[in-house]
């Protein structure tokens, strides 16, 4: 039996995949098998993973498309190692990941049931050196986040000031994945934070506070989908997100923030302004919520410099 199995769900990115699997391929800790999951590919997918010659590397398939939770799930489901470690097929580990998640876990007690890493992000095209310092900034988490723990982090996770990037960078025991019954097939989006929740509550997290994981940025939903998303995940979490509102988070500013910065993308900026909250804007926001609106439509340039200043003024008030 292996000791870690690794999960890559994937739909039509049979370019993309060889990436992800020979960075998995390439660890220096080798004790693991690779499960593959189709998710109802029409094109090249199963001939990609099928050609590998390495008996670790397994091809499962959904006869149609069922969604990124499915396929993880089915890989928990077919995991056969102690641990089963997530990489979205987009995304690569650099060599070291598996052998560091391990050997921080090692010797810790059985309260300790899942480790990340830190991680970097490329975002291709025009600009993406912009939006690579912007996305730098929201994957570096608050000085004052604690970064290890159980329940202590849900707070931060809710409030969106930890940033695991859980669907690439997360090992954790198999039995607990199968305990918490995976993935939630009814969500849309925030599957990942909403997996770190229900693993919190059943263990301690631990951290490597090295960067294993590349994610390659590959886009984000329009902002009415985004906000029914949010909604919905509130929604199912209400009692968490009123005890860490209770312990001073602003979970919901968090989440309107995410939503004002998607506002503006779009050239919507007196909607995206709207959703600014002097509480969840300070000057670590700023240079994103920038980018975004300098992303926006042609007709929105000059409420753009607007919003921009608005943004300023709520990360000095809110200092």
């Amino acid at each position: 039996m292996p000791t870690v199995s690794v999960v890559i769900p994937t739909y039509n990115r049979a370019e993309l995949l060889t990436r992800a699997i020979d960075s998995v391929l390439a660890q220096t800790y080798d004790d693991f098998e690779l499960l593959v999951v189709d998710d109802g590919s029409t094109d090249d997918t199963e001939e990609v993973v099928t050609g590998y010659d390495d008996e670790r590397v397994r091809y499962l398939a959904h006869d149609t498309n069922r969604g990124a939770n499915p396929a993880r799930n089915t890989g928990i489901e077919a995991a056969e190692g102690e641990y089963v470690a997530f990489l979205d097929s987009d995304d690569e580990w650099r060599p070291r990941k598996l052998d560091a998640q391990l050997d921080r876990l090692d010797g810790t007690d059985d309260d300790w049931v899942a480790v990340y890493t830190d991680y970097d992000v490329t975002v291709p095209g025009a600009g993406g050196l912009v939006r690579e310092t912007a996305a730098d900034l929201l994957a570096t988490d608050d000085e004052e986040t604690p970064v290890e723990g159980g329940e202590e982090l849900v707070g931060p996770t809710l409030a969106d000031t930890l940033h695991t990037g859980a669907g690439s960078t997360l090992l954790v025991e198999t039995e607990v994945a199968r305990r918490i019954d995976g993935f939630d097939e009814e969500l849309d989006w925030f599957q990942d934070p909403d997996f770190l929740l229900r693993v919190l509550l059943e263990g301690q997290l631990a951290h490597v506070p090295e960067p294993l994981v590349v994610r390659h940025y590959s886009g984000s939903p329009d902002a009415e989908t985004a906000h029914a998303a949010g909604e919905e995940f509130l929604a199912k979490h209400d009692e968490l997100v009123r005890r860490a509102e209770r312990d001073g988070y602003d979970v919901r500013g968090a989440h309107d923030l995410v939503l004002a910065k998607y506002y503006l993308r779009e050239g919507r900026f007196l909607r995206g302004v709207a959703n600014l909250r002097p509480s969840s804007v300070g000057p670590r926001q700023v240079p994103s919520l920038a980018w975004f609106a300098a992303t926006g439509s042609r007709r929105g340039r000059t409420l753009a410099v607007a919003a921009f200043v608005a943004m300023l003024l709520f990360a000095r008030r809110s200092r």
